[in-house]
């Protein structure tokens, strides 16, 4: 196996379609928030789009939340497995880590809430740029480095005292400035980032872990531990977050962050940085004159 992979994507793929032939769509609340940024974001974009592509958002959410925007003729939504697919959207079967899409092809594309999990991050951004027309926009959102911030301390620490050490447990994730550096490695212009975070709130930890096997979202990480873990590391989990992370009413925190990414590619019509030196005012100056100001 490829020493640079970080996820299992296949056990990934596993365990998605696990969640969604037992419990289908009945823990995608995150996704649902995304999508409510997305329309958000989407209105303040001031152009239609011809073809835009739903990049592995797993459900519909994202391809309707674009449709309600009125901005775009054609959806098309790219997934790993039919079984993530309805008749709603034209559709194309493909892992977004090798997209079937053209060059300048497309005119927008959408990826909510998948690409934290992909190994090659920068060569799927990569892909997206390429596919999309001079001018074309992309929006992304991917899990940011607050999210599961208590369970991954709670984890660590009940692993620590059961078996004198830790092995990962929850997914590495970025930070805005990564993401940033991720845009412009992929070459694409005007790219901005920012952060969105959450609170979730929920009666225990076990509860929290229900969720997240809802949505698939287990270990993953080819670096895990294999070593089967027994219900009373779990109580433990569930007796110190409810320590270190309670409301006064008992209930626990859940923090959920979202990196939001957008960025275009290149057009003659997009804004230019100015050239180094071009500037008609030297900031020596701009000084110069703050200080005679400060004085009077």
């Amino acid at each position: 196996m490829d020493r640079h992979q970080v996820f299992d994507r296949n056990l990934l793929l596993v365990r998605r379609l696990r969640a969604l032939r037992q419990h289908g769509n009945s823990a995608d609340f995150l996704l649902a928030r995304a999508c409510e940024d997305l329309e958000e974001r989407l209105s303040a974009v001031e152009r239609k789009f011809g073809v835009a592509v739903d990049l592995a958002s797993h459900t519909a959410l994202a391809a309707q939340a674009i449709q309600r925007s009125g901005k775009v003729t054609t959806i098309v939504r790219v997934e790993q497995a039919q079984q993530f697919l309805d008749n709603a959207f034209p559709a194309i079967v493909a892992d977004e880590e090798i997209l079937p899409l053209k060059p300048s092809s497309i005119d927008l594309i959408v990826s909510l809430l998948s690409l934290h999990l992909t190994n090659d991050t920068p060569g799927t951004l990569l892909q997206i740029r390429r596919a999309l027309k001079p001018d074309g926009l992309f929006l992304g959102a991917m899990a940011g480095e607050n999210t599961l911030a208590e369970l991954r301390e709670c984890l660590l620490a009940a692993e620590s005292e059961f078996y004198g050490g830790a092995s990962p447990r929850v997914v590495p994730f970025a930070d805005v400035r990564d993401a940033g550096g991720l845009l412009q490695r992929a070459g694409f212009t005007l790219p901005v980032t920012d952060m969105e975070t959450y609170t979730v709130r929920y009666d225990s930890a076990f509860a929290l872990i229900r969720d997240l096997r809802a949505m698939g979202m287990q270990n993953v990480l080819i670096g895990r531990s294999r070593r089967p873990l027994r219900r009373h590391y779990f109580m433990r989990v569930a007796e110190i977050y409810a320590e270190r992370f309670s409301d006064p009413d008992g209930r626990i925190r859940a923090t959920f962050s979202f990196i939001w990414m957008s960025g275009w590619a290149a057009h003659e019509s997009q804004q230019k940085p100015l050239k180094p030196g071009s500037a008609k005012a030297s900031l020596a100056d701009f000084l110069k004159d703050a200080e005679t100001l400060e004085k009077k």
